[in-house]
């Protein structure tokens, strides 16, 4: 017979209780670590802000994508898209200094929940990404950039943003898993580059030569950069292809889509460290 002390622990409403207990505890942990190191958000937004100034004051005057509007009006809200997407190479590089510090494996020594780790990796960088939204967002206003959206269809773009964050949180945790060092994580912005630059994020695919076009319109941050402009009230130069008819439908899809690939891998390849 099972003593007390061991049917609670076998209890299926225990262990999610206990899974989401510490799923809580790493992201306390994380956002402890994120409020005392600041510059980790500092060189994150550092990137996109010396675009927005690059792009909206040095070449945005020269620039002309169609559509009756600014080049800053288009701009931005690909920048939005842009930061969420490159904001994986941080979590890929924060999961690898975690690996390579032991600190991984003495939470795998430890009687927690095996999916505590990923899971509140996740959860603390989505809130790390609406922080480093809302700063970019801050600055976009300051520019002179406004949402010509209505009340609902503005916060759904931030949401899409969010969504597009959450499921690129995945990839860049199953990468910083996989990397051997936190020196070959750094590495990772030579994959990231071509994948926020390849979209619509600066220029409509239409523009581009046709096979890197079509490359761009299927890249899933072509589609959230614009289902959010199209929401935000913004100019866009949306082709007929069938990807950019329906970017609002695919700004849900592929983040799901990621989500559904990269989750399970992520928790299996923590699971199998050291092995």
């Amino acid at each position: 017979m099972s003593t007390p002390a061991q049917v609670p622990a076998q209890l299926p409403e225990r262990r999610l209780y206990w899974a989401f207990a510490d799923c809580w505890t790493i992201v306390r942990r994380d956002l402890t670590h994120l409020v005392k190191q600041p510059l980790n958000i500092a060189w994150q937004l550092g990137f996109p802000i010396v675009s927005v100034l690059l792009f909206v004051y040095v070449f945005g005057s020269a620039m002309d994508v169609g559509g009756g509007g600014s080049y800053r009006d288009y701009a931005m809200p690909g920048m939005f898209a842009m930061t969420m997407a490159f904001g994986f190479m941080n979590t890929a590089m924060l999961v690898a200094v975690d690996k390579d510090r032991g600190v991984t494996d003495r939470f795998r020594s430890m009687p927690m929940a095996r999916s505590a780790v990923v899971s509140g990796r996740g959860v603390s960088d989505v809130f790390g990404a609406a922080l480093d939204l809302a700063v970019l967002a801050l600055i976009a206003v300051v520019v002179g950039w406004r949402s010509d959206g209505g009340a609902l269809a503005t916060p759904a773009a931030f949401a899409l943003l969010l969504l597009l964050r959450f499921a690129l949180i995945w990839v860049g945790v199953l990468l910083g898993l996989l990397v051997p060092n936190q020196e070959a994580a750094g590495g990772l912005f030579a994959l990231a580059f071509p994948f926020g630059m390849i979209s619509s994020v600066f220029t409509p695919p239409s523009m581009m030569p046709d096979w890197l076009g079509a490359i761009a319109m299927w890249n899933p941050v072509s589609s959230t950069a614009n289902a959010v402009r199209e929401l935000f009230g913004q100019p866009g130069t949306t082709g007929g292809s069938w990807i950019e008819q329906h970017a609002l439908l695919m700004a849900v899809v592929w983040p799901l889509v990621l989500t559904a690939v990269f989750l399970p891998l992520a928790v299996r390849r923590f699971q199998r460290l050291s092995r």
